[in-house]
């Protein structure tokens, strides 16, 4: 058996990787039309940071697991193809904000239609739009009639930063195809690689439309837990209750549960977002508006902890962070990952740049030039502010170095086990931190003598969200 994956990115390549770990007799190919990232595979500098990843590659790679621009030839062959391409949020033309954009699915359906063999299983690993699907079969049907293909759904539930191990012990794997004959031989087909190594009923099987679905509301429903305590965040400010302890006394419930429930500056990540906009975009289309206005909330809540945040940080630092210095620890989305797509750390630098702030990035993983792209894309540097004004240093204590403030974005461990006490003798008094993680002891940096705010605790100045900056 051959497979072939289209999409070398975070989907693509793990999840093949994964496969071919775990399958040796196996051919996988993971194919890219982008040269760097496909060389980047082949070497021990993976374009993705993941805690396992590379050891998995390192182990398969070569052996039965490869990475190659040549598309076509590898198509040609292929007993299952996944397509494992972005589809982001369109920023054109109708739905433009909310819809998918899938053109990638669709140039990969047409190049599936010209190369792949009959009796090809084609499945769509992308996070989609509900019926996507039924495009893929019409672009096929119409370009490559004399061949017959099966189109499946198996959408990924990976966590970034515990993508391995997600892919290691999942909770679940989905697969949704036709309910004809052809279509639930093709679903048993897929089953049979993953049964390899995942035990049968974690495995689910489903129509085609409800395995679409399903991603797009798992995404939706673990957004709104964190807005949901983020928006809780804000109340405990104004009153003195604190964030945490509400947090533990509800998830000690069975039916609430305690996961997604640390309050943050905000959610981030290529999926939440944008299929959360998604979902809105079909119930409007749907006609369905007071559902489409009930998931937009969870976007505009989360929105507004982040614009909430920066405008926490201005207010403190005397109403101006005009040439103050302000270190970030953190521009990655999460923890264990080098992927900032949306990451709340980018808008919450867009408002200090906004203000005329100094800021040094720290992180372990993300590359400069990635976050400057990101603050160009978001709007930091449209209104005159020079990117002069964003430093990086993946060194904590040279980044805080004549510091007037820390800005703690990303919960990276390496944050939590820093000398603060030598951190604090080298930079501007009052030195102030914003751990907008709940990663540190408050208790411990305040007798240091640090002014020390976090998210959602008995202390933390509130903000008016009437006053809160608009995006």
């Amino acid at each position: 058996m051959k497979i072939c994956a289209i999409g070398a990115g975070y989907v693509g390549g793990p999840t093949m990787a994964k496969i071919a770990e775990k399958c040796p007799d196996i051919e996988v190919v993971v194919v890219d039309i982008n040269e760097k990232r496909i060389a980047e595979w082949n070497t021990d500098h993976l374009p993705v940071f993941e805690p396992g990843l590379l050891e998995v590659v390192k182990a398969a790679r070569g052996r039965n697991l490869h990475f190659s621009t040549e598309i076509e030839s590898n198509l040609v062959d292929a007993d299952i193809v996944f397509i494992c391409v972005n589809t982001p949020t369109k920023t054109y033309g109708e739905g433009a904000g909310k819809a998918a954009n899938v053109t990638y699915v669709e140039n990969c359906s047409r190049l599936i239609a010209r190369c792949a063999k009959d009796g090809a299983i084609i499945v769509e690993k992308s996070t989609v739009p509900v019926r996507t699907a039924e495009t893929v079969k019409k672009i096929l049907h119409h370009r490559a009639a004399s061949r017959r293909f099966e189109v499946l759904s198996n959408p990924e539930f990976l966590a970034e930063g515990t993508a391995m191990s997600d892919l290691e012990h999942p909770n679940r794997v989905l697969i949704g195809g036709d309910t004809t004959p052809a279509g639930q031989a093709a679903i048993q087909a897929v089953v049979d690689v993953y049964a390899r190594w995942i035990p049968r009923q974690n495995i689910l099987t489903s129509n085609v439309w409800s395995s679409e679905l399903s991603k797009l509301t798992a995404n939706a429903f673990l957004a709104q837990r964190v807005s949901s305590i983020n928006a809780i965040s804000a109340l405990c400010e104004k009153t003195g209750a604190d964030v945490s302890e509400v947090s533990r006394a509800i998830g000690a419930d069975e039916r609430i549960g305690s996961r997604f429930l640390n309050a943050s500056v905000g959610f981030g990540g290529s999926c939440f977002q944008k299929d959360i906009l998604n979902l809105v975009y079909l119930c409007e289309a749907a006609g369905l508006p007071e559902v489409a206005e009930y998931w937009h909330q969870v976007v505009i809540m989360n929105d507004y902890q982040k614009r909430r945040f920066a405008t926490h940080v201005v207010r403190t630092m005397f109403n101006t962070v005009a040439g103050k210095r302000l270190a970030i620890f953190g521009f990655a989305f999460k923890k264990d990952t080098n992927d900032t797509r949306e990451s709340a750390a980018i808008y919450v630098c867009r408002d200090l740049l906004i203000e005329r702030a100094h800021l040094v990035i720290c992180d372990p993983q993300v590359e400069p030039e990635t976050a400057l792209q990101d603050l160009r894309a978001c709007g930091a540097f449209d209104s005159g502010v020079d990117e002069s004004n964003v430093t990086f240093n993946p060194d904590p204590y040279e980044a805080t170095s004549g510091a007037d403030a820390i800005l703690v974005l990303t919960e990276w461990d390496v944050f939590r086990d820093l000398d603060y006490e030598r951190i604090r003798e080298q930079m501007r008094l009052p030195a102030f931190v914003f751990d907008g993680r709940n990663l540190l002891s408050g208790e411990q940096l305040t007798q240091l003598g640090y002014q020390y705010s976090s998210i959602g605790k008995n202390g933390a100045a509130a903000v008016d969200s009437s006053h809160a900056k608009e995006d």
